[in-house]
Protein backbone atom coordinates (compact mmCIF):
# COMPACT_ATOMS: atom_id res chain seq x y z
CA UNK A 1 0.00 0.00 0.00
CA UNK A 2 1.45 3.45 -1.05
CA UNK A 3 1.57 5.54 1.75
CA UNK A 4 2.89 8.95 -0.29
CA UNK A 5 1.72 11.29 -3.02
CA UNK A 6 1.30 10.42 -6.53
CA UNK A 7 2.83 13.20 -8.86
CA UNK A 8 2.30 13.25 -12.41
CA UNK A 9 2.53 15.14 -15.58
CA UNK A 10 3.10 14.66 -19.10
CA UNK A 11 5.92 12.43 -19.04
CA UNK A 12 6.48 11.88 -14.92
CA UNK A 13 4.61 9.26 -12.75
CA UNK A 14 6.08 8.89 -9.47
CA UNK A 15 3.98 5.50 -9.27
CA UNK A 16 6.55 3.97 -10.68
CA UNK A 17 8.69 3.74 -7.74
CA UNK A 18 6.20 1.04 -6.39
CA UNK A 19 8.23 -1.17 -8.40
CA UNK A 20 11.84 0.35 -7.22
CA UNK A 21 13.03 -2.12 -4.31
CA UNK A 22 15.91 -0.36 -2.16
CA UNK A 23 19.35 -1.88 -1.04
CA UNK A 24 21.39 -0.55 1.12
CA UNK A 25 23.44 1.76 0.69
CA UNK A 26 21.06 3.25 -2.35
CA UNK A 27 21.74 6.91 -3.08
CA UNK A 28 18.50 8.76 -4.34
CA UNK A 29 19.10 12.33 -5.80
CA UNK A 30 15.62 14.80 -5.66
CA UNK A 31 15.93 17.69 -7.17
CA UNK A 32 13.53 20.35 -9.18
CA UNK A 33 13.87 20.67 -12.68
CA UNK A 34 17.35 22.72 -13.63
CA UNK A 35 18.16 22.95 -10.23
CA UNK A 36 21.54 20.51 -10.47
CA UNK A 37 20.68 17.14 -11.09
CA UNK A 38 23.11 16.14 -13.06
CA UNK A 39 25.52 17.38 -11.31
CA UNK A 40 25.09 15.80 -8.34
CA UNK A 41 24.61 12.58 -10.21
CA UNK A 42 27.87 13.17 -11.74
CA UNK A 43 29.81 14.10 -8.03
CA UNK A 44 27.92 10.37 -7.07
CA UNK A 45 29.32 8.89 -9.97
CA UNK A 46 32.78 10.15 -9.32
CA UNK A 47 32.40 9.06 -5.63
CA UNK A 48 31.19 5.77 -6.47
CA UNK A 49 33.49 4.43 -8.95
CA UNK A 50 36.52 6.77 -7.81
CA UNK A 51 37.44 7.74 -11.37
CA UNK A 52 36.36 10.41 -14.08
CA UNK A 53 36.11 7.16 -16.64
CA UNK A 54 32.79 5.79 -15.77
CA UNK A 55 31.63 2.81 -17.09
CA UNK A 56 28.76 3.60 -19.20
CA UNK A 57 26.87 6.88 -20.32
CA UNK A 58 25.48 8.95 -16.91
CA UNK A 59 21.66 8.93 -18.11
CA UNK A 60 22.01 4.73 -17.97
CA UNK A 61 24.12 4.37 -14.71
CA UNK A 62 21.87 6.60 -12.77
CA UNK A 63 18.35 6.46 -14.38
CA UNK A 64 15.36 8.23 -13.36
CA UNK A 65 12.60 6.40 -12.44
CA UNK A 66 9.60 8.67 -12.67
CA UNK A 67 10.02 9.10 -16.73
CA UNK A 68 7.67 7.60 -18.69
CA UNK A 69 9.76 7.90 -21.54
CA UNK A 70 10.79 4.57 -21.09
CA UNK A 71 8.94 0.99 -19.69
CA UNK A 72 9.68 1.20 -15.87
CA UNK A 73 10.29 -2.68 -16.08
CA UNK A 74 13.06 -1.90 -18.31
CA UNK A 75 14.16 0.79 -15.85
CA UNK A 76 13.99 -1.84 -13.17
CA UNK A 77 15.64 -4.48 -14.57
CA UNK A 78 18.73 -2.20 -15.61
CA UNK A 79 19.10 -1.62 -11.92
CA UNK A 80 19.05 -5.03 -10.80
CA UNK A 81 21.38 -6.06 -12.44
CA UNK A 82 23.57 -3.26 -11.05
CA UNK A 83 26.23 -4.47 -8.96
CA UNK A 84 27.79 -1.16 -7.67
CA UNK A 85 26.44 1.31 -5.17
CA UNK A 86 22.73 2.56 -7.26
CA UNK A 87 22.62 6.26 -7.22
CA UNK A 88 19.25 7.51 -8.93
CA UNK A 89 17.08 10.48 -10.09
CA UNK A 90 13.83 11.90 -9.29
CA UNK A 91 12.54 15.51 -9.92
CA UNK A 92 9.68 14.41 -7.79
CA UNK A 93 9.65 15.99 -3.98
CA UNK A 94 10.03 13.38 -1.23
CA UNK A 95 6.54 13.12 0.04
CA UNK A 96 5.88 11.28 -3.46
CA UNK A 97 8.18 8.59 -2.98
CA UNK A 98 9.20 5.95 -0.82
CA UNK A 99 11.62 6.62 2.39
CA UNK A 100 13.73 4.10 3.23
CA UNK A 101 15.71 3.60 6.16
CA UNK A 102 18.48 2.21 4.08
CA UNK A 103 19.06 4.97 1.42
CA UNK A 104 20.21 8.40 1.34
CA UNK A 105 18.25 11.28 -0.11
CA UNK A 106 20.23 14.43 -1.67
CA UNK A 107 17.95 17.18 -2.10
CA UNK A 108 19.18 19.72 -4.37
CA UNK A 109 18.10 23.13 -4.70
CA UNK A 110 18.93 26.25 -6.24
CA UNK A 111 17.54 29.73 -6.83
CA UNK A 112 13.79 29.85 -7.66
CA UNK A 113 14.46 32.64 -10.69
CA UNK A 114 17.64 30.65 -11.72
CA UNK A 115 16.04 27.68 -11.96
CA UNK A 116 12.96 29.34 -13.84
CA UNK A 117 15.23 31.18 -16.11
CA UNK A 118 17.20 27.58 -17.29
CA UNK A 119 13.72 26.21 -17.08
CA UNK A 120 12.57 28.13 -19.91
CA UNK A 121 15.43 28.06 -22.27
CA UNK A 122 15.41 24.07 -21.67
CA UNK A 123 12.17 24.10 -23.21
CA UNK A 124 13.64 25.30 -26.38
CA UNK A 125 15.91 22.19 -26.53
CA UNK A 126 13.28 19.31 -25.84
CA UNK A 127 12.06 17.33 -28.56
CA UNK A 128 8.68 17.40 -27.76
CA UNK A 129 7.49 14.87 -30.93
CA UNK A 130 9.83 12.83 -29.84
CA UNK A 131 8.71 12.54 -26.11
CA UNK A 132 5.05 11.88 -27.48
CA UNK A 133 6.22 9.31 -29.12
CA UNK A 134 7.49 7.55 -26.22
CA UNK A 135 5.15 8.49 -23.68
CA UNK A 136 2.02 7.86 -26.32
CA UNK A 137 0.90 11.38 -25.22
CA UNK A 138 -0.52 13.22 -28.07
CA UNK A 139 1.99 15.79 -29.57
CA UNK A 140 -0.26 19.54 -29.24
CA UNK A 141 2.09 21.92 -31.22
CA UNK A 142 2.23 25.92 -29.55
CA UNK A 143 -1.05 27.69 -30.71
CA UNK A 144 1.41 30.92 -30.74
CA UNK A 145 4.79 31.92 -29.90
CA UNK A 146 6.39 31.55 -26.49
CA UNK A 147 6.66 35.31 -24.66
CA UNK A 148 10.21 36.38 -23.87
CA UNK A 149 11.85 35.25 -20.83
CA UNK A 150 10.94 38.45 -18.80
CA UNK A 151 7.34 38.14 -19.50
CA UNK A 152 7.20 34.20 -18.71
CA UNK A 153 9.37 34.66 -15.41
CA UNK A 154 6.88 37.15 -14.57
CA UNK A 155 3.98 35.15 -14.97
CA UNK A 156 5.67 32.21 -13.48
CA UNK A 157 6.28 33.72 -9.86
CA UNK A 158 2.53 34.20 -10.40
CA UNK A 159 1.20 31.15 -11.21
CA UNK A 160 -1.75 30.19 -8.43
CA UNK A 161 -1.36 26.36 -8.36
CA UNK A 162 -0.58 23.06 -6.55
CA UNK A 163 2.54 21.32 -6.17
CA UNK A 164 0.79 18.54 -7.44
CA UNK A 165 -0.37 20.33 -10.71
CA UNK A 166 2.90 21.91 -11.73
CA UNK A 167 5.92 20.46 -9.94
CA UNK A 168 8.15 23.28 -11.58
CA UNK A 169 6.16 26.03 -10.87
CA UNK A 170 7.18 28.09 -7.88
CA UNK A 171 4.57 26.90 -5.72
CA UNK A 172 5.97 23.15 -6.56
CA UNK A 173 9.75 24.76 -5.87
CA UNK A 174 8.81 26.15 -2.29
CA UNK A 175 7.41 22.66 -1.39
CA UNK A 176 10.28 20.60 -2.46
CA UNK A 177 12.60 22.54 -0.66
CA UNK A 178 10.13 22.95 2.16
CA UNK A 179 9.88 19.49 2.84
CA UNK A 180 13.22 18.34 2.36
CA UNK A 181 14.94 21.09 4.54
CA UNK A 182 12.53 19.67 7.27
CA UNK A 183 12.79 16.30 7.01
CA UNK A 184 17.00 16.98 6.90
CA UNK A 185 16.95 18.30 10.02
CA UNK A 186 15.15 15.86 12.34
CA UNK A 187 17.53 13.39 14.51
CA UNK A 188 19.59 10.81 12.67
CA UNK A 189 17.87 12.10 9.31
CA UNK A 190 18.96 10.52 5.99
CA UNK A 191 17.93 13.57 4.20
CA UNK A 192 20.93 15.80 3.05
CA UNK A 193 20.09 19.50 1.47
CA UNK A 194 22.50 20.55 -0.99
CA UNK A 195 22.80 24.25 -2.46
CA UNK A 196 23.78 24.67 -6.68
CA UNK A 197 25.57 28.06 -4.65
CA UNK A 198 27.65 25.65 -2.57
CA UNK A 199 28.74 23.94 -5.85
CA UNK A 200 29.88 26.95 -7.68
CA UNK A 201 31.32 28.50 -4.63
CA UNK A 202 33.13 25.14 -3.10
CA UNK A 203 33.22 22.12 -5.68
CA UNK A 204 36.33 20.52 -3.47
CA UNK A 205 34.34 20.98 -0.64
CA UNK A 206 31.01 20.18 -1.24
CA UNK A 207 32.38 16.71 -2.33
CA UNK A 208 34.30 16.11 0.47
CA UNK A 209 31.13 16.89 2.49
CA UNK A 210 28.59 14.31 0.15
CA UNK A 211 31.55 11.40 0.39
CA UNK A 212 31.79 12.17 4.64
CA UNK A 213 27.70 11.99 4.32
CA UNK A 214 27.91 8.53 2.30
CA UNK A 215 30.19 7.16 3.65
CA UNK A 216 32.70 7.45 0.97
CA UNK A 217 36.19 6.41 1.20
CA UNK A 218 38.54 8.28 -1.40
CA UNK A 219 42.34 7.99 -1.35
CA UNK A 220 43.82 11.76 -1.78
CA UNK A 221 45.95 11.36 -4.64
CA UNK A 222 42.38 10.41 -6.19
CA UNK A 223 40.45 13.93 -5.28
CA UNK A 224 42.03 16.20 -7.99
CA UNK A 225 40.37 14.28 -10.72
CA UNK A 226 37.49 13.81 -9.62
CA UNK A 227 36.70 17.66 -8.94
CA UNK A 228 37.98 18.45 -11.81
CA UNK A 229 35.69 16.12 -13.46
CA UNK A 230 33.08 17.32 -12.21
CA UNK A 231 33.58 20.57 -13.15
CA UNK A 232 30.93 22.60 -15.13
CA UNK A 233 33.87 23.04 -17.76
CA UNK A 234 34.86 19.11 -17.85
CA UNK A 235 31.17 18.17 -17.78
CA UNK A 236 30.15 19.79 -20.88
CA UNK A 237 32.98 18.96 -22.73
CA UNK A 238 31.67 15.16 -21.99
CA UNK A 239 28.17 16.45 -22.82
CA UNK A 240 27.16 13.18 -25.08
CA UNK A 241 28.07 10.86 -21.89
CA UNK A 242 26.62 13.52 -19.35
CA UNK A 243 23.87 14.43 -21.01
CA UNK A 244 19.86 12.54 -19.89
CA UNK A 245 19.84 11.78 -23.54
CA UNK A 246 19.74 8.08 -23.93
CA UNK A 247 16.05 8.32 -26.16
CA UNK A 248 16.80 11.61 -27.63
CA UNK A 249 14.65 13.75 -26.04
CA UNK A 250 16.74 16.69 -26.45
CA UNK A 251 17.29 18.79 -29.98
CA UNK A 252 20.91 19.53 -28.63
CA UNK A 253 22.86 17.72 -25.88
CA UNK A 254 25.52 20.53 -25.63
CA UNK A 255 22.48 23.17 -25.06
CA UNK A 256 21.50 21.42 -21.95
CA UNK A 257 25.23 22.97 -20.16
CA UNK A 258 23.53 26.32 -20.91
CA UNK A 259 25.46 28.64 -18.82
CA UNK A 260 26.30 27.26 -15.31
CA UNK A 261 25.61 30.58 -13.38
CA UNK A 262 23.25 31.95 -10.58
CA UNK A 263 21.81 35.71 -10.33
CA UNK A 264 20.67 36.15 -13.65
CA UNK A 265 17.08 35.64 -12.86
CA UNK A 266 16.12 38.12 -10.30
CA UNK A 267 17.92 40.94 -12.37
CA UNK A 268 15.41 40.31 -15.26
CA UNK A 269 13.22 41.69 -12.94
CA UNK A 270 11.82 45.14 -11.90
CA UNK A 271 12.12 46.19 -8.03
CA UNK A 272 8.40 45.70 -7.83
CA UNK A 273 7.88 42.34 -9.37
CA UNK A 274 11.30 41.00 -7.26
CA UNK A 275 9.26 42.43 -4.00
CA UNK A 276 6.15 40.65 -5.07
CA UNK A 277 8.03 37.73 -5.35
CA UNK A 278 9.11 38.03 -2.07
CA UNK A 279 6.51 38.34 -0.34
CA UNK A 280 5.36 35.16 -2.12
CA UNK A 281 8.20 33.10 -0.89
CA UNK A 282 7.99 34.51 2.74
CA UNK A 283 4.05 33.45 2.70
CA UNK A 284 5.30 30.20 2.16
CA UNK A 285 8.34 29.15 3.55
CA UNK A 286 10.04 29.66 7.09
CA UNK A 287 12.71 32.62 6.98
CA UNK A 288 15.44 30.40 7.42
CA UNK A 289 14.63 28.65 4.84
CA UNK A 290 14.31 31.01 1.99
CA UNK A 291 17.57 32.71 3.44
CA UNK A 292 19.36 29.69 2.25
CA UNK A 293 17.35 29.27 -0.78
CA UNK A 294 18.35 32.62 -1.82
CA UNK A 295 21.81 32.70 -0.96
Amino acid sequence: MRDWTRYTSSDEDSGRWQQFRFRDGDIVISTRSKSGTTWVQMICALLVFRTPELPGSLGQLSPWVDHTVEPVEDVVARLEAQRHRRFVKTHTPLDGIPMDDRATYLVVARHPLDMAVSLYHQGDNIDRERVAELTGVPYVPRSRPRPPVHDWLVEWTREQTTPEEQMDSLAGVLHHVGDAWSRARQPGSNVVTVHYADLLDDLPGEMHRLAERLGVDVPDAVWPGLVEAATFASMRSRAAQLTPNTLGVLKDGAAFFRSGRSGTGAGLLTPDELAAYERRVAATLPSDVAAWLHR
